[in-house]
């Protein structure tokens, strides 16, 4: 049996509701109305819980956030070279950008560009959630270039953030032109930068 509102962690279902209302629409385009009509919650939950629509943003952002990097956590600590581990992160990106599954698309090619010019404290949130892939990016090259598997350049943290900037922009050119090349793109361009080999 599903849990409901009043059994569960009510904050959390109003950003879990809003979520995938996020991704279609963007932030500006979903009402405060809409988002308690899908969560099924009365106006004074959501104040309770945020005391504004900037600050349900700023929360919706850390949320996803937390799960995009337990999930990257995951897979960079796998079993295996740091090779294996950074290709398994970057093929997971590809699949999550090419699936037909809305809650796989990422909120930051969503909301990037739209908050970052609404909300100080939710441009704040986006830096630091997108500082915290960057930096796991350098740490998994550092550790590929100290077991051999990757022959990256020196400059672990600079590599990373060229390599997140090319996904980044990739995504949102295969979501401008419905069309996935701009992600094998990155993923051809990542293999290049890294030293990885077709079987990595």
């Amino acid at each position: 049996m599903n849990a409901t509102p009043a059994t569960a962690d009510v904050r959390q279902h109003i950003l879990d509701v809003a979520h995938p209302l996020l991704l279609r629409k963007g932030f500006t385009a979903v009402g405060l109305a809409e988002i308690l009509s899908a969560a099924q919650v009365p106006k004074g939950s959501f104040y309770h819980y945020f005391g504004s629509k900037e600050a349900f943003g700023e929360a919706v952002l850390e949320a996803y956030f937390a799960d995009y990097l337990g999930r990257m956590d995951e897979l960079l600590a796998q079993p295996g070279t740091a090779a294996q581990r950074v290709s398994a992160y970057f093929h997971d990106w590809l699949d999550s950008q090419t699936g037909d599954e809305a809650q796989s698309r990422c909120l930051v090619v969503k909301l990037g560009a739209e908050v970052c010019d609404l909300s100080e404290s939710m441009r704040a949130a986006l830096a630091r959630g997108t500082r915290g892939i960057t930096d796991r990016l350098a740490r998994c090259i550092e550790a590929g270039r100290a077991d051999g598997s990757l022959t990256a350049p020196r400059d672990a943290a600079q590599a990373g953030a060229e390599l997140y900037q090319n996904w980044l922009g990739a995504s949102l050119l295969a979501k401008i032109t419905r069309d996935r090349t701009p992600l094998d793109t990155a993923m051809a361009s990542t293999r290049q930068l890294l030293g990885l080999v077709a079987t990595a």
